[in-house]
């Protein structure tokens, strides 16, 4: 490739070779060295691509016609909205080539980003039924001229893709995202527009206790009134037999953010309940409680193991949401300390460490980069820090902090593998050294990947 000139033109027809996935699950053709990234192309294909679009160091393509196929690609998709739809983008891609592909994603990417070549990655942990596993969907609402429709966004827009089913949620919460469609529209209930901020009804949350069969809906909408109310309940009620809790909230704002600052409860309890492992928790409208509770206890079994406790060992939880591996260490830990920035998760960990009769675990609001060193001037050692940080990765400040604190032990729990590499990399310059990784298989058919991971502490 001539420099700053790309090998092809816009609209022109090319044959490519696939080499390579990205994060993003795009297949990667090179032409002369220029990368051409074309969505629901697989490695090891040969394959007729439309350019649509060319950058300085890169461009993307439409693919049109597979010459030679993959082993791993699945022609018969059972989603029948699969090519429109953003929510999953891997399909195509057999369970067990998806799987593969995501331990080669966190191998490369610990290699790219983090410079880390001598870590074992382990073969993702993935399910034996790869289907109808979240236990929470978030349904964007609108009008349209048939009437409402509820659905995932189209990728890369804002255009909502009508469905009735989603086969990647529980039955629970399509049966929900259905009630309320045929409800809402009995009893007039407009859907949201973004671009004239008008209507009613912005999202449905359906929240699913696997273990418990508890369900709770939540209606987001635009503001504090809501049409028909009264019916609007009562018939929710008698669609869905096994609702425990009908939540309003409240989201006045021109935000693509899902929740409002206002909650409301309608009807029932504040809360539903779920089980991981024998843990139990209470699970509010706006709790973060993982989508996938059958992996969600794969990951955190292999947590507790990469922690080692005996029961004489002292834990901190430096980013501890409502509790969840908080409390799963302290069932083999001597004391657990979590922190968390969120006040209202905290009240969550503290009702759940209540509600599982815990007493060996205390939780404190705040920066983990802020606390910790503050636990540590009252004395509290820990011999392993457990990190479950969000895709930003840990704050500076936390790692170093970690390194300062010396435990012998850090277990890091992480949905980016890319900020996984990046934090892992710093850990390593302050005297850790990465033992092994697992990558988890929390999101089968999507492209996202969750990793537990040790680091002992060696010195420098």
């Amino acid at each position: 490739m001539t420099k700053g000139i790309a090998p092809v033109t816009k609209n022109e027809i090319v044959e490519v070779i696939i080499e390579d996935l990205t994060h993003e699950g795009a297949g990667v053709a090179k032409i002369d060295g220029y990368a051409l990234f074309i969505p629901k192309a697989l490695p090891g294909e040969r394959a007729r691509v439309k350019v649509i679009k060319v950058n300085k160091g890169y461009g993307f393509g439409k693919l049109i016609e597979v010459i030679e196929k993959s082993d791993e690609r699945i022609d018969d998709i059972p989603c029948p909205i699969f090519q429109n739809c953003g929510g999953c983008q891997l399909q195509h891609l057999s369970y067990e080539g998806q799987l593969k592909q995501k331990q080669k994603q966190v191998r490369d990417v610990l290699e790219r980003i983090g410079k880390i070549t001598d870590v074992t990655v382990h073969p993702t942990l993935g399910m034996s039924e790869p289907w109808r596993y979240r236990n929470k969907a978030q349904v964007p609402f609108a009008d349209r001229e048939g009437g409402l429709v509820a659905g995932f966004y189209q990728e890369r827009s804002h255009e909502i893709i009508d469905m009735n089913a989603c086969l990647i949620q529980h039955e629970e919460n399509d049966k929900v995202v259905q009630a309320v469609k045929e409800v809402a529209s009995k009893f007039g209930v407009r859907g949201y527009d973004e671009k004239s901020h008008k209507g009613t009804l912005r999202h449905v949350v359906a929240r699913y206790g696997v273990n418990t069969g508890q369900l709770m809906v939540v209606l987001v909408t635009r503001s504090k009134e809501l049409p028909n109310k009264t019916n609007l309940i009562e018939e929710i009620r008698e669609k869905l037999p096994n609702v425990t809790s009908i939540v309003q909230n409240i989201n006045t704002k021109r935000t693509n953010v899902i929740f409002g600052d206002q909650t409301v409860v309608l009807w029932g309890e504040d809360y539903i309940y779920d089980m991981i492992g024998d843990v139990k928790f209470a699970i509010s409208a706006r709790s973060f409680y993982q989508v996938n509770p059958e992996q969600t206890k794969v990951l955190y079994d292999k947590a507790l193991d990469y922690a080692e406790l005996n029961g004489s060992e002292t834990v901190i939880d430096a980013y501890c949401g409502i509790g969840t591996i908080s409390l799963f260490l302290a069932q083999k830990a001597k004391h657990v300390y979590g922190v968390e920035i969120v006040p209202e998760a905290i009240d969550d960990a503290k009702r759940n460490a209540k509600l599982n009769g815990m007493t060996n675990v205390d939780f404190a609001v705040g920066g983990a980069e802020k606390v910790i060193p503050w636990w540590y001037t009252q004395g509290i050692r820990a011999d392993t820090i457990v990190v479950d940080p969000p895709r930003k990765g840990c704050d500076d400040a936390l790692l170093d902090t970690i390194i300062k604190m010396k435990p012998k032990r850090v277990v890091y729990v992480s949905c980016n593998p890319a900020t996984l590499a990046r934090d892992l990399r710093v850990l390593e310059d302050g005297g850790y050294k990465t033992v092994e990784v697992q990558p988890v298989d929390m999101f089968p058919h999507t492209t996202h990947v969750e990793c537990c991971s040790l680091l002992i502490y060696e010195g420098k």
